[in-house]
């Protein structure tokens, strides 16, 4: 065991951030009385946003457990914690839930409006269409969907959460045998849940095109986001009984080349996505792609292609960068920024196909949530140890050096 107390900080960060959660949830229903459709497409922006991480935190988790990987072990109770976090989003969820005529075409499809136009609706094929995904788009099985996303995530989290807590205190051997046996079975379903999520959410904003591999898309984007999550919260916590100060430049310099890693699969996915689709020049599925790549919505394109792959592809080819934790701390905040304009480009369209626009809604959502996320988060962490101080591992993990 390492010479760690249980963390008793953070009340301050966990107070400011429940309160700026509670004061931009409050905002967004004043936005939502004044105009409900520009509320809820904001709200499901931060909603998507925020909980694609804690999902991925949970899918890292179960994939270094499945893997063996020792080195991560210093950092895992991070990841552990933004993932249990979903629980809050199964809170979260139900404006979504309660908000699907004013988000989703296919609810009410016949007399469905799209917005930024003079009236334009489903023309009669389109509604023929639609009427054959109806096994698959219809508010039941929306919602049995819901709970079923909800109670893997939630059960996955917890469970391996909840062994590593219990380690803490037993030091029991067989609790990371359980771990390592529970997390690759966990995998699939983690997989297929967050990419059907990924279709109900946000594909469906648009219900006749489709995109096998959009969930990918999601997932890759929100799995480089938790990483750059992960990176900032070490670098931070670096006060009393913080984890900050046991991990190393070895350690920041792996979590650096995941960040570049991911980063070159996020374009990798982007770009199979757009040929695959540019190449069939399918009627329904380019419609997706020419609304953003010519016209008003060109320049969003343009820069989560710069600077969203270019940008960061090309600084985090520096070692030496990898090696300067705060550095490397700036690089993440710039990729979450750009996370933000990704998820933007994914789901505003729907709204304004006409071209970018802004409603104040899109900030209070997202602190709203975002707030909401992160005190759930350290309220969790308080009270507990901030690494897993008696796994097995936790020595090796500390003496890691670069091989």
């Amino acid at each position: 065991m390492i010479a760690v107390d249980r963390f008793t900080g953070g009340s301050k960060a966990m107070t400011v951030a429940g309160a700026l959660g509670v004061l931009g949830l409050v905002l967004t229903i004043v936005g939502f009385v004044l105009d409900p459709q520009k509320a809820m497409f904001s709200y499901l922006f931060g909603f998507s946003y925020w909980l694609g991480i804690a999902v991925a935190s949970i899918i890292m988790v179960a994939i270094f457990h499945t893997a063996k990987v020792k080195w991560i072990t210093v950092l895992r109770r991070t990841m552990e914690t933004m993932g249990s976090s979903v629980i809050f989003f199964a809170v979260l969820v139900l404006p979504i839930l309660a908000g699907v005529k004013y988000l989703f075409p296919w609810v009410d499809a016949p007399n469905w409006v799209f917005p930024g136009t003079e009236g334009v609706k489903f023309t009669e094929v389109e509604l023929h269409h639609l009427h054959h995904k109806h096994p698959y788009l219809n508010l039941t099985f929306f919602y049995i969907r819901q709970a079923i996303y909800f109670f893997t995530w939630i059960f996955v989290s917890s469970r391996l959460r909840g062994w590593s807590v219990q380690q803490d205190t037993s030091g029991e051997l067989e609790l990371t045998a359980k771990q390592r046996r529970f997390a690759p079975g966990s995998l699939p379903f983690l997989a297929l849940t967050i990419t059907f999520a990924a279709f109900d959410w946000l594909m469906t904003l648009t219900p006749l095109w489709q995109s096998t591999i959009f969930g990918v898309y999601y997932f890759c984007g929100s799995f480089l986001s938790a990483f750059c999550v992960v990176t900032i919260a070490t670098v931070n916590a670096q006060g009393k009984d913080g984890y900050g100060s046991l991990v190393t430049t070895a350690h920041y310099h792996n979590l650096g080349k995941l960040m570049f890693a991911f980063t070159a699969f996020w374009a990798y996915i982007a770009f199979s996505q757009f040929f695959l689709i540019w190449a069939a020049n399918l009627p329904e599925e380019a419609g997706w792609y020419r609304l953003r790549i010519t016209g008003p919505w060109l320049p969003v394109s343009l820069s989560l292609l710069f600077g969203q792959f270019l940008l960061p592809f090309f600084t985090l080819l520096s070692r030496k960068l990898k090696l300067q934790p705060r550095r490397l701390s700036v690089v993440a905040v710039y990729i979450l920024v750009m996370h933000a304009v990704d998820m933007y480009w994914l789901i505003w369209p729907a709204l304004s196909p006409q071209g970018p626009s802004f409603h104040w809604t899109l900030i209070t959502a997202f602190v709203g949530v975002g707030g909401i996320a992160v005190a759930g988060a350290l309220w969790q962490t308080r009270g507990r140890y901030t690494v897993p101080v008696k796994d097995p591992y936790i020595s090796e993990s500390l003496r890691y050096v670069q091989p």
